[in-house]
């Protein structure tokens, strides 16, 4: 049944990408939003709002038989879209939960080597099949796959079962309101026996891939100060040691600066075997796929077979400073032995780690006897839970198998990725007997959170039709 009406979805996904989707994309695009943790204005300059009107509005046009929409918004926190459809399916089914988020990066326009030319985070551009801006591939797109998919295959005349869409506005900034609107919502929401979250990646544009893990993260603010003021450095360099040098000592508590290596225990967790086993194919294959897609500068040698890096980013710690304060540009800097360093790092996590407990421990770690009993400090400020996949069960596997071969035409694959869904550890907490189908847009170069964030036009397209047959499969695979 589905088989014979896929041409007719496949061309009606691409005519409503080129007719509304695209012009929608665009003005939401142009909106300077930024999640709230990068936007200390962010609950009084109303762009989370605006942003938010272009995708409500575009729901709202979409003849979507049996569609409620539910813009929630609360004195004090993010908005939060959520989308309720009834079944069409004669069976009674359970709940497919749809997810995505609509916050923003911070537009790294001022942060060297920023854009290509002609490009910017908030000026859309459409360039060799790539839309280019914040926000469009993470994760401004899922709302339109969503509902997209939904319409699609009404139109086709195929059913589906009760599919609700929820579209958060602060996962950026750790999902922070989440837990609140969910919790709301969970009258409309239902029993959830499958969810598909729309925020991860692939690996190439030719394949549909589902992620089975996340790291988790957490991190802070680590101050280090010896002065009570800057100071002459031909005058004090050498009597009082400099606060980076220092910062750099405390550093190596958590990190070996050789190998990357994270030190502390609580920070670790062990690997399953079955993991490590999946990754040996990486070493066999004549494409890069870890290391190929990252813009390395030509020279650069990772030191280590692409399997390795595959278990580094997906089941093992990293420690990366992502900014400073205390140190002035290059072009302003004077000779002076500066008062204080304060560094704010970002501890990628195992999935199955504890982030609050790991966070406690680097506090532990990074601010016990302090060397020349200088004045320093670690403030926790984030941590989110990463997340390991239950096992596909049979009627689910199959679904996203032949979604896969539908929209692809090639077999369904797997990766784990480095970054983090804090939704998922909550919604598996809430849900535990719900499966999940975690994919995504984010292919080699489309570069989310750095400049150049691209969304590849075709790909997306084709993921919507993957969706329809996972949507028409929930409704009549047998469990």
């Amino acid at each position: 049944m589905y088989d014979e009406k896929l041409p007719g979805i496949q061309s009606l996904v691409k005519a409503t990408w080129d007719e509304t989707i695209m012009p929608a994309m665009m003005k939401y695009l142009e909106v300077p939003n930024q999640s709230p943790n990068y936007d200390p204005e962010e609950r009084k300059n109303g762009l989370t709002e605006q942003a938010m009107a272009v995708l409500v509005d575009w729901v709202k046009a979409q003849d979507v038989e049996g569609m409620e929409v539910h813009l929630m918004e609360e004195a004090g926190k993010t908005p939060f879209l959520l989308v309720d459809i009834k079944s069409t399916a004669t069976s009674d089914s359970k709940t497919l939960l749809m997810y995505g988020h609509m916050d923003k990066q911070p537009p790294m326009e001022d942060t060297a080597p920023g854009w290509m030319e002609g490009l910017g985070a908030y000026t859309p551009v459409v360039r060799d099949g790539k839309l280019y801006g914040r926000g469009g591939a993470d994760d401004g797109y899922a709302v339109f796959a969503a509902i997209t998919s939904v319409r699609a295959l009404q139109k086709a005349g195929l059913p589906h079962g009760k599919i609700v869409v929820a579209i958060e506005a602060c996962e950026e900034s750790g999902s922070f309101d989440l837990p609140h609107w969910i919790e709301k919502s969970r009258g409309i929401i239902g029993d959830v026996d499958l969810v598909v979250c729309l925020d991860s990646g692939t690996l190439d544009y030719d394949t549909m891939y589902i992620t089975t893990s996340l790291r988790g993260v957490c991190g802070g603010r680590l101050s280090v100060s010896l002065l009570k003021e800057g100071l002459h450095s031909g005058l004090g360099g050498g009597i009082v040691p400099d606060s980076f040098r220092v910062a750099r000592m405390i550093l190596s508590r958590l990190e070996d600066e050789a190998t990357g290596d994270v030190k502390c225990a609580e920070c670790h967790a062990e690997i399953p075997q079955d993991v490590k086993d999946s990754f040996k194919y990486l070493d066999s294959t004549e494409k890069k796929l870890i290391s190929g897609p990252i813009a390395t500068l030509d020279g650069i040698d990772l030191q280590a077979p692409e399997s390795l890096l595959a278990l580094r980013n997906a089941w093992m710690p990293c420690v990366t400073v992502v900014g400073a304060d205390g140190l002035p540009s290059c072009a302003s800097a004077g000779n002076v032995v500066r008062q204080t360093t304060a560094l704010q790092l970002s501890v990628r996590l195992p999935p199955i780690v504890d982030p609050h407990a790991a966070n406690m421990a680097v506090q532990k770690l990074l601010t016990a006897n302090p060397p020349y009993n200088a004045k320093v400090t670690y403030e926790p400020e984030f941590s989110g839970p990463g997340w390991a996949a239950p096992p596909l069960q049979p009627w689910c596997k199959k679904l996203l198998e032949t979604a896969s071969r539908s929209a692809f035409s090639r077999p369904l694959a797997r990766l784990s990725v480095g970054g983090s869904i804090p939704f998922m550890g909550m919604l598996g907490d809430m849900y535990p007997a719900a499966q999940f189908c975690i994919t995504g847009i984010l292919g080699p170069q489309s570069n989310a959170h750095g400049p150049n964030e691209f969304l590849h036009i075709d790909y997306t397209q084709r993921l919507i039709v993957g969706l329809t047959r996972v949507l028409f499969g929930h409704a009549n695979e047998s469990r």
